[in-house]
C-alpha cells in the first residue's frame, strides 16, 4: 500500500510518496489555487495515484497519511479562527491583554499590540488561593446564566482559564460540563492544554485551542472524506504536532498544531544526518521570506514558553528560532547602511528576477553573481510560465544602486557585501540557539535545507567556523520526508514544585506515563514497541530558570543539572535548595519507518562549465547534476550543484563528497583565514555587519543575565541593560532593554576609567551605583568590566551591565523610602569597587560592603547572586569581542565602532534639518516644574536642549541626576528618528546639553534620588514631547509599588495609558517612554509572596478625548496574607497627563488602602503605608492625553 508524508507549507505545499515497492518520489505543487483545487495536498496525492478528481479512493490502497500543516498557523496569523468566548476568574478579565504589560518595539510612539483571539471576555464570580483554599467558591448559577448568554449570541467555542486551576481544576471542570450542557461544541480548558503555572500563558494556550481547534477539526475532516478515511481508502491519516511526535487526525487539537511542519524538518534533519553518525546538528531551513535555525545535540530541544504571532504559548514546541532573512528579504541602502530585510517580496511580486517587476533580494544577489544560471533553473516565469530568470533585469537594478550608494563599487561587490550582510544575519540567529547557550558550534554538522539553503551553507558555516555541512537527496522537501520518519509520540506535564528528594515525584510520573502510553498504544502501536522517557525540569527554589534532565535519583539529578548549568552558563550553581519544576513524560511510539535511500550509481557525470563571480573574481567553474555522482565521487570548490529541488554552491575552500544513501557531505578542505584585513575607512557593507555584530553581542550578554540572575526583577521583569562601550567609555551598543538606563550607562563607566588610570588589570571588575558619579539610583548596580589587548597591557574596550536588585537597604523594603532625603536612607553607596581583582571574586570584601552603612542590605546573598549573573554577561561581552578583535584586528573594531556612533549621529542631524525651535513647561504633582528650550542652529545641524527655568532640587528625593537627562534626551531623539538606527553615543552628538546644577535634573550630592531614575525621567521625556508636539503626554509615572517585610521583598513598575499622536490613538495598559519592565504573571506572584492578586484590568475612560483618544490606565488591586511596608512613588495624581493640539488631559492615578474592616484611605502619590492581614491596595493609574480636538 501506499503511504504520502505531506508539507503543506504556506507557500508549496511538498509530498514524498512511499510506493507499494518501496520505492519514495517526491511532489511539489501551489498551496494555494482555488482555480485548480480544493486542497493541495488531496490534489498532490490524487496526481500521484492518477487518480481523477471525483473518482473514489479504492479500498486499501493507502497505509497513511503523515501529514504537517499551516493551517492552524495561517488562521494564527491571520487572525481568521472560529469565533471564540473567554471566562476568566474575576478581577482578571483584561489580563490576556494587558499580558506582561511591555510594549514589542521600545521606540514606537505608535505602540500597536497583537489583535486578541477572542471576540469576548465574562468574568467567573470564583477564588482559589495559591494553596488550593477556597476564597470564593465558584457561582453555578451565574456562570450558567453568562454560558447561556454567551451561546445566544452564536459562540460555539470556548476558552476557560481561572486562577491556580493548573493545581486546582475543580472550578474549572464544573465549567467545563456546563458549557457541555449549553451546547458549546469547543471547550478548551486551561488546565487541560496546559497544566503549568502562569495563568497568561496559560490562558493564552486554552484561546489558541478553541480559537484554532474548530477550523483544524473541519480540514481534517475534509481531507478524511477526499482520501476515504471512513471508507477503507486511507487506513490511517496522522498529523504532526509542534512537539514533533505524529499523532491521529482525531486526536490533534489546535494548540498543537502551530509548529506543525518546521517540526517534521527538525525529526528530517536528525534522521537523516543520523543515518551517517552525526548527532549534534544545527538545522538550517532556509526558504522565501525566513530562515528556520535549530539545534539538535541527541535529543530533541523543547520550549514550554513560546510566542507565536504575539500570542504567549504554554505548551511543548520544538525549540525553532525564525530570523527574518530569506531569499526574498529585500535589499535597501539607508540612513548610509546597505540593510537586508526584514521586509520581504513574498512569491508576489517576488525577486526582481522573477519578471513581475519586484525589488532586488538575497535571490537576485546570486543570480547577478552567477551563483543561480538562468540556462539551469527553471523557465517558469513570466505571463506564460515558461521564461528564465531576468539577468538583465538585475543587473540594471544593482547598477542604479551602485550610482545610489555612490562610492566606487561596482555591482558585483554590492551584491556580494548584500550577501555578507544576510549571512551574518542568519548566523546571528544561530549564535542565539547555540553559542548562546553555551554550545561549541564549530564541533557541529550543518544540516542545510529548505530551498535557498545550498545557495549560503558555505558562507554561513564559515561565519560560524563550522567545517562540515549535510545535504540530504531531499533537501528540498526535508520536512515533508521529516513526516514519514516521525515517531508517534504523547506528552504529559505536571508542575510539581517539590524538593528532588520528594517520594511523590516517581508515583506521579508513573500516572503521567501510564496515561501518555494509553494514548500511543490506542493508536495501534504495540507496548513492546513503546519507549518512555520520564524527565523533570529543575531550578533553585527562588529562581525561575529551570533545566531538564533524566528523572533519577535525587544526587543523579542534582549532578546532571549542575552539569547542565555549568554547559549553559559558565559556572555552577547554588544547590542547596533545588526544586523539581515540573515533571515531563514523554511516550515515544516506534513506527519503525527507515531513512535509508539506495547509494547512487552514476551513470557518467553531467558536467558543464559555467561563469560564477567568487570574491570579487568571476571565473569560470564546474556545474555539475548532482543526481548524476555515483558514491564516493567528489567535487572541488568552486562549483556549482543542481538537482531538481535547489541549487548548492560549493565556495572555494570546500569539497562536496556523494556520500552513502546519495546524500552529500560537503568539508571546508582549507582552514579558513580568520583575520580579515577591510581597513577603517567606513565602508556601508561592513557598517551594517559591524552594527549587527555590536548588538548581537549585547543581547547575548542579556541572555547570560536573563538566564543567570537570582531576583525576579531581573529574571523575569527584565530590569537590566548590558551594553559596549569603546575605549573611552563611549555607548557603542546597547540591546534595548530598560530606555532609562540607555544613555545612563556610559558616566558610570568613564568614571570608572577615569579614577583607575593605570591601575587597572586583566580580570578586574568594578561596581559602583553612585548617582553622583556616573550612576542613576542605588538599586541600580553597575558592573564593569575592561577588555584588555592579547598582552593584556592595554584596555581597548569595555562591557557592563546593570541590573536593580530588589533591595540595595535604605529605610524601607525595596530600597524606595518616599520621604527620603539624603542618599544614604536609600541604601547602601557603592563608589567604583573593585568587585573581581584578576579573576578572583572578592567575596568578604563585597559581602562586608553591602552590610555596611546606617541602613545595610536586607539580602546579601540575593544580591551576590545577582552580582554573579552579571560578571558572567560581562565575561560574554569580553569573549565575543576578543572574538571579532582576532577576525577583524584591533584598529578595524576600533574604527567601526566609531563608524556606528557616526552613523547614529547622521541620523539624529537629518532629523535636526526638519525640527522648529520649541519650548514647554511641564507641572509636576509636588508644585517643580521642568522647563526645556528646544534651540535648532541649521547651519550646523545641532541644537540646544536647555532646561533652565527648571525647578531647583527637591529637599525630598524628586531629583534626577545629570546622566538620567542625558539618557532621556538620547531616547527621545531615538524614537523621533522612526526608523531602526544603532542606539549609541552618536545620538547625542549633535545636542548640547545645558542642565542648571542643582537643579532636580542635576543636583548636588548628598541629595536623595530614588524618584529621579523612575519618576522625574518620565517627566523630562513628557517635557521634551510637550515641546515637540509630536505626542500627548502618556501616563507619566512607573507607578513605583515597593511592598515587603524582613523576608519578603518585591518592587513593581505598572503600566497604563499612553499618549494620542497624529493618526494614532494611545495604547492602554502598557509601560511608556522610561520604563519596559514586564509584570509577574498573577500565579508566580501569589506562589512566591504573601499576596493575592485581586484585580488587573483596565481602567476604562480614563483616557484624553479628542480626535485621537488617549490610552487607559489600569486598575491593580492586591491583598496581603501578612504585614507589610508598602512604600509609593507615582505621579500625575493631582496635575493630569496633558492633551496637546486642543485634545483633551488623561484622567490622574489614586493610591488608596483598602482595610480588612472596610474602612477606606486614600494615599498621597508618594506615601508609605503599614498593611495588616486581610488589607488591600488599590492603585488606578493615569490615563494618556488625547490628541487634536474632538469631533463632537
Amino acid at each position: 500500500m501506499w503511504q504520502f508524508w505531506v508539507d503543506r507549507g504556506g507557500t508549496f505545499t511538498d509530498i514524498v510518496a512511499k510506493s507499494p515497492k518501496g520505492d519514495l518520489r517526491t511532489h511539489k505543487l501551489l498551496s494555494e489555487n482555488p482555480e485548480a483545487y480544493q486542497d493541495a495536498a488531496v490534489h498532490g496525492i490524487r496526481e500521484i495515484l492518477d487518480l481523477k478528481a471525483d473518482a473514489t479512493v479504492p479500498t486499501g490502497l493507502i497505509e497513511a497519511v503523515k501529514m504537517g500543516t499551516t493551517v492552524a498557523t495561517n488562521a494564527l496569523l491571520e487572525r481568521k479562527g472560529e469565533k471564540t468566548v473567554l471566562f476568566i476568574t474575576k478581577g482578571m478579565k483584561d489580563l490576556l491583554r494587558i499580558g506582561y504589560q511591555n510594549r514589542p518595539k521600545l521606540f514606537d510612539l505608535n505602540i500597536v499590540l497583537p489583535e486578541l483571539l477572542y471576540e469576548d471576555v465574562v468574568e467567573v464570580d470564583e477564588r482559589f488561593d495559591a494553596e488550593g483554599n477556597i476564597v470564593a467558591p465558584l457561582d453555578t448559577t451565574a456562570a450558567r446564566e453568562a454560558l447561556s448568554r454567551a451561546y445566544g449570541k452564536g459562540y460555539r467555542s470556548v476558552a476557560i482559564a481561572l486562577m491556580h486551576s493548573y493545581r486546582f481544576p475543580d472550578h474549572e471542570q464544573r465549567l467545563g460540563d456546563m458549557a457541555k450542557q449549553s451546547g458549546f461544541t469547543q471547550i478548551s480548558l486551561s488546565h487541560e492544554v496546559s497544566p503549568l503555572i502562569k495563568l497568561v500563558g496559560r490562558g493564552d494556550t486554552a484561546v489558541v485551542d478553541a480559537y484554532l481547534s474548530p477550523i483544524l477539526r473541519r480540514y481534517v475532516d475534509q481531507v478524511a472524506n477526499a482520501l476515504g478515511a471512513h471508507s477503507g481508502g486511507c487506513e490511517r491519516l496522522m498529523f504532526m504536532q509542534s512537539n514533533g511526535g505524529l499523532t491521529d487526525a482525531r486526536l490533534f487539537h489546535g494548540r498543537d498544531a502551530i509548529l506543525s511542519g518546521p517540526a517534521g524538518g527538525v525529526v528530517g534533519m536528525v534522521r537523516s544526518a543520523g543515518e551517517l553518525g552525526y548527532e549534534k546538528l544545527i538545522g538550517f531551513d532556509m526558504g522565501g521570506t525566513s530562515t528556520d535555525v535549530c539545534h539538535y545535540a541527541g535529543e530533541f530541544e523543547r520550549s514550554f514558553e513560546t510566542e507565536v504571532a504575539g500570542v504567549r504559548m504554554r505548551a511543548p514546541m520544538m525549540s525553532i528560532h525564525t530570523v527574518a532573512a530569506g531569499g526574498g528579504s529585500i535589499l535597501s541602502y539607508r540612513d548610509g547602511r546597505m540593510q537586508v530585510g526584514p521586509e520581504s517580496a513574498g512569491a508576489n511580486p517576488g525577486p526582481a528576477a522573477y519578471r513581475r517587476g519586484g525589488p532586488l533580494t538575497v535571490t537576485d544577489c546570486n543570480v547577478l553573481l552567477g551563483k543561480l544560471n538562468p540556462d539551469h533553473f527553471p523557465h517558469v516565469f513570466g505571463p506564460n510560465a515558461d521564461q528564465p530568470l531576468d539577468i538583465d533585469a538585475v543587473c540594471e537594478k544593482f547598477e542604479a544602486l551602485a550610482e545610489q550608494i555612490g562610492d566606487g563599487k561596482t555591482p558585483e561587490d554590492i551584491a556580494i557585501g548584500f550577501l555578507r550582510i544576510a549571512v551574518e544575519n542568519m548566523a546571528n540567529a544561530i549564535k542565539k540557539i547555540s553559542v548562546q547557550r553555551g554550545y561549541d558550534v564549530t564541533q557541529y554538522t550543518m544540516n542545510c535545507f529548505g530551498g535557498a539553503g545550498g545557495q549560503h551553507a558555505c558562507l554561513v558555516a564559515d561565519a560560524l567556523g563550522m567545517e562540515r555541512i549535510f545535504i540530504h537527496p531531499f533537501a528540498g522537501v526535508l520536512s515533508a520526508f521529516g513526516m514519514g520518519l516521525a515517531d508517534v509520540r504523547a506528552m504529559r506535564e505536571r508542575q510539581f514544585e517539590k524538593p528532588l528528594n520528594d517520594t511523590e515525584a516517581a508515583s506521579a510520573l508513573a500516572e503521567l506515563a501510564q496515561s501518555a502510553r494509553a494514548e500511543v498504544s490506542e493508536q495501534g502501536i504495540a507496548l513492546s514497541d513503546i519507549d518512555i522517557l520520564k524527565r523533570v525540569q529543575i531550578r533553585p527554589r527562588g529562581a525561575q530558570q529551570s533545566l531538564e534532565v533524566a528523572f533519577g535519583t535525587a544526587s543523579d539529578m542534582e549532578a546532571a543539572f549542575v552539569d547542565a548549568h555549568q554547559q549553559r552558563f559558565g559556572f555552577a550553581p547554588d544547590t542547596s535548595d533545588l526544586i523539581i519544576d515540573v515533571l515531563v513524560v514523554e511516550a515515544v511510539g516506534r513506527t519503525g519507518e527507515q531513512v535509508s535511500l539506495p547509494d547512487t550509481q552514476g551513470a557518467g557525470l553531467d558536467e558543464t562549465t559555467v561563469a560564477v563571480c567568487f570574491d570579487g573574481t568571476w571565473q569560470d567553474v564546474s556545474l555539475v547534476d548532482r543526481t548524476t555522482l555515483a558514491l564516493g565521487q567528489t567535487v572541488e570548490g568552486p562549483a556549482i550543484l543542481t538537482e531538481p529541488t535547489g541549487t548548492n554552491v560549493i565556495e572555494p575552500g570546500w569539497r562536496a563528497t556523494c556520500a552513502a544513501g546519495g546524500n552529500l557531505v560537503l568539508e571546508r578542505t582549507t582552514p579558513i583565514a580568520r583575520a580579515e584585513a577591510i581597513g577603517t575607512s567606513v565602508d556601508p557593507v561592513m557598517l551594517e555587519v559591524f552594527n549587527n555584530l555590536f548588538m548581537s553581542i549585547a543581547e547575548q550578554m542579556g541572555a547570560t543575565l536573563a538566564n543567570t540572575a537570582y531576583s525576579v526583577n531581573i529574571k523575569e521583569r527584565y530590569d537590566f541593560s548590558c551594553a559596549i562601550f569603546d575605549q573611552n567609555g563611549d555607548l557603542v551598543a546597547n540591546a534595548p532593554h530598560v530606555p532609562v538606563h540607555l544613555g545612563s550607562m556610559s558616566e558610570s563607566v568613564r568614571t570608572v576609567l577615569r579614577e583607575n588610570v593605570g591601575k587597572i588589570r586583566p580580570g578586574d571588575v568594578f561596581m559602583m551605583n553612585n548617582p553622583f558619579n556616573g550612576g542613576t539610583h542605588l538599586p541600580d548596580v553597575t558592573v564593569i568590566t575592561p577588555v584588555f589587548d592579547a598582552t593584556g597591557a592595554t584596555i581597548i574596550y569595555t562591557v557592563a551591565s546593570r541590573g536593580h536588585h530588589a533591595d540595595i537597604g535604605g529605610k524601607t523594603p525595596g530600597s524606595a523610602p518616599p520621604d527620603s532625603r539624603v542618599i544614604e536612607e536609600e541604601g547602601v553607596v557603592i563608589d567604583n569597587f573593585l568587585l573581581v581583582e584578576q579573576g578572583q571574586l572578592r567575596d568578604p570584601e563585597t559581602r562586608d560592603l553591602l552590610a555596611s552603612g546606617t541602613y545595610p542590605c536586607r539580602n546579601v546573598d540575593q544580591n551576590m547572586a545577582d552580582l554573579a549573573a552579571q560578571i558572567a554577561a560581562n565575561a560574554t561581552g569580553v569573549a565575543e569581542l576578543q572574538k571579532i578583535t582576532t577576525q577583524f584586528g584591533i584598529e578595524a573594531v576600533r574604527a567601526y565602532m566609531g563608524h556606528v556612533q557616526d552613523n547614529a549621529e547622521e541620523s539624529v542631524r537629518r532629523i535636526l534639518d526638519v525640527l522648529k525651535d520649541c519650548s514647554f513647561s511641564y507641572p509636576m504633582d509636588g508644585g517643580a516644574q521642568i522647563n526645556v528650550a528646544i534651540t535648532v542652529n541649521k547651519s550646523n545641524r545641532s541644537a540646544t536642549i536647555d532646561f533652565t527655568g527648571t525647578s531647583r532640587q527637591s529637599p525630598l528625593n524628586y531629583n534626577a541626576p545629570l546622566s538620567i537627562c542625558r539618557a532621556v534626551v538620547l531616547y527621545v531623539f531615538r524614537t523621533l528618528v522612526g526608523r531602526d538606527i544603532p542606539m549609541n553615543e552618536g545620538c547625542l552628538k549633535p545636542l548640547e546639553l545645558i542642565v542648571p546644577e542643582g537643579s532636580m535634573i542635576n543636583p548636588r550630592a548628598p541629595a536623595a534620588v530614588i524618584s529621579g531614575n523612575t519618576e522625574v525621567s518620565q517627566s523630562i521625556a513628557e517635557a521634551l514631547y510637550g515641546a515637540l508636539g509630536v505626542i500627548a503626554s502618556s501616563q507619566g509615572t512607573m507607578n513605583n509599588f515597593v511592598y515587603g517585610n524582613d523576608v519578603f521583598q518585591n518592587y513593581e513598575t505598572i503600566c497604563g495609558g499612553t499618549g494620542a499622536g497624529n493618526g494614532f490613538h494611545g495604547t492602554s495598559a502598557v509601560h511608556s517612554h522610561m520604563t519596559n519592565t514586564r509584570m509577574t504573571d498573577p500565579e508566580v506572584l501569589e506562589t512566591r509572596f504573601p499576596v493575592r492578586v485581586d484585580e488587573f484590568a483596565i481602567r476604562h475612560g480614563s483616557g484624553g478625548a479628542g480626535a485621537f483618544v488617549g490610552g487607559d490606565g489600569i486598575v491593580r488591586r492586591l491583598t496581603f496574607n501578612e504585614a507589610m511596608t508598602v512604600t509609593t512613588l507615582s505621579s500625575h495624581r493631582v496635575v493630569a497627563p496633558h492633551g496637546t493640539h486642543g485634545g483633551s488631559p488623561g484622567a490622574t492615578g489614586e493610591n488608596a488602602v483598602q482595610r480588612s474592616n472596610g474602612v477606606f484611605e486614600l494615599l498621597d502619590g508618594n506615601d508609605q503605608v503599614e498593611l495588616e492581614p486581610g488589607d488591600s491596595f488599590i492603585m488606578k493609574t493615569p490615563g494618556g492625553g488625547g490628541f487634536g480636538k474632538a469631533n463632537l
